[in-house]
């Protein structure tokens, strides 16, 4: 045993002699992102402070105009929010796997549509073909982005053109043919949504599937692949993307009694991905926060009512753009006070042969008594007499002379 391991305090270390901060990142794969734990204190920060907004803005709401939470116009309030929470999901979802879908406020305009015009035919059959279409496009669009392996957001706005071209044969608003009232069922409708983004959060939190999630985020060139794993999250991701944006488009089209107008729908893909960056998500991908998204969505929600009862005029682009420009902040906050601690990030140790995992490998420490020495061991110097040293004789010695 050397003097490093007589010396070591083993009082921290399993009984198998590895260190405890080994252990906790020893399957962290170093090509995936920075290994250690993402702090969530920022989320959580940020969240309280949504909280507050949203409890000041209702409170003012209420102030104002006491009957647009109450009844039928408190319905109505529930399921838009769901309809852009849907989208704020979307968005959300994508960012996450850092392949944002700049698609989404136009599929939902285009499924709109489509409900509009199909809707006396019934709800499963309207609503389910919208679905089917949309899962079919985000399955192209998901190929687009993993196979050729280019920026989610370049081959979304490819797509989104695709369905503006859809949307701009329309020439006039359209009635909605149905008579499906999203209103009756307004309290689930909510519920199932806060349930569905909250416990996605939760999950999210959950440091594996974080980093699996966030496995297509780029460290590095972003142009490398990243395996197979990342392009299946990320295909996954774009296809559950377009579907929630079309099922959104469809509650707004039938939680609203006026027509539908065939806009390119670009404005709400800028407060649907607003919003979720308003949410604490980051636009780098990966990280995410627990309660943001509920908390958000409702915010703008009231916010847009508030607005009305105030005589405002603002259209859905300056919701989204203001909504955008402070989620950027707020991704800048999470990217800084988010990642792993500095210190989090555990030197590896050699293990026996001094392997740890495949891939990491550390040559043994070679024995103290066995290191060569840096320099030749010098001969011993020969004793010198110093009655022969010619010093002493200053003449020839007597008994060597001829003379002798």
């Amino acid at each position: 045993m050397g003097y490093e391991e007589a010396g070591r305090d083993r009082s921290a270390e399993p009984s198998s002699g590895v260190p405890s901060a080994v252990l906790e990142n020893v399957f962290d794969d170093p090509t995936h992102g920075e290994p250690g734990r993402d702090r969530v204190g920022v989320h959580l920060g940020w969240e309280f402070l949504l909280l507050a907004g949203l409890a000041t803005l209702g409170w003012l709401l209420w102030q104002d105009n006491p009957a647009a939470l109450r009844d039928g116009n408190l319905r109505t309030l529930l399921v838009d929010a769901v309809g852009l929470g849907m989208l704020a999901l979307a968005a959300g979802l994508s960012l996450r796997t850092a392949a944002p879908n700049l698609a989404v406020g136009p599929i939902a305009v285009a499924a709109a549509l489509h409900y509009a015009e199909q809707g006396d035919r019934g709800l499963p059959t309207s609503v389910g073909s919208a679905v089917a279409v949309a899962a079919l496009g985000g399955l192209v669009l998901a190929l687009a982005v993993v196979v050729l392996h280019v920026p989610g957001w370049a081959a979304s706005l490819a797509g989104a053109a695709g369905v503006v071209v859809y949307i701009e044969r329309r020439s006039a608003p359209v009635l909605v043919q149905g008579d499906y009232d999203p209103g009756r069922s307004a309290g689930y409708f909510f519920a199932g949504f806060a349930a569905v983004a909250v416990l996605g959060g939760l999950f999210g939190a959950i440091r594996a599937i974080r980093r699996l999630v966030g496995r297509y985020r780029p460290i590095a060139d972003p142009a490398r692949r990243r395996g197979a794993v990342a392009a299946v999250v990320t295909a996954v991701a774009l296809v559950g993307s377009t579907v929630l944006a079309a099922l959104a488009g469809v509650l707004l089209a039938a939680n609203d009694p006026g027509p539908v107008a065939p806009t390119s729908g670009l404005d709400w893909t800028v407060l649907a991905i607003g919003v979720a960056l308003l949410a604490g998500t980051s636009a780098y991908g990966r990280r995410g926060g627990v309660f943001g998204t509920v908390l958000a969505v409702s915010l703008v929600t009231v916010f847009q009512v508030y607005a009305q009862e105030r005589g405002w005029t603002l259209s859905i682009w300056a919701i989204g753009g203001a909504a955008l420009g402070v989620g950027l902040l707020v991704t800048r906050l999470v990217e800084t006070f988010g990642r792993p601690r500095p210190g989090s990030t555990a030197i590896p140790e050699p293990v026996g042969d001094g392997t740890i995992s495949a891939g990491w490998s550390m040559p043994p420490t070679q024995s103290v008594d066995n290191w060569p020495p840096t320099l030749p061991t010098p001969a011993a110097p020969q004793p010198v007499d110093p009655w022969r040293d010619p010093r002493w004789e200053d003449s020839p010695r007597r008994w060597d002379a001829d003379e002798r």
